[in-house]
């Protein structure tokens, strides 16, 4: 949270763990072509992780990025360009950080459901 309080940029990265259980976190570069109102992780850095998780290393089960100036719920942006998928989104925002997870809703598009985080 403070990297993403002291940046006016987006910030992003993975989520590892296993079945909806974050164990760490990877800082990823934000590679959008407007850092500031959206993020895009490093593909270099996301195909490694996937690389990393098959070799044995954890999974990625989501991924977090920042609202600079906004609050800690999924943005309409956010919500275009989610799959389905049951991943985990952490979003940052306003002092906060909230979990959801990405599931399929009625019309089949992305529903945001927000989910327990329990730091331990």
């Amino acid at each position: 949270m403070s990297e993403a309080a002291a940046n006016r940029h987006e910030v992003c990265g993975l989520l590892l763990g296993k079945a909806g259980r974050i164990e760490a976190v990877r800082p990823a570069a934000n590679v959008a072509a407007d850092p500031a109102r959206h993020f895009e992780l490093d593909p270099v850095e996301l195909i490694a992780a996937h690389r990393a998780a098959r070799a044995g290393g954890a999974a990625i089960v989501g991924h977090y990025h920042s609202h600079p100036g906004g609050q800690a719920v999924p943005s309409q942006t956010d919500a275009a360009c989610a799959t389905p998928d049951g991943s985990l989104w952490l979003i940052v925002g306003g002092g906060a950080a909230r979990l959801w997870l990405a599931k399929a809703g009625r019309d089949g598009q992305v529903q945001f459901v927000e989910a327990l985080l329990d730091i331990m």
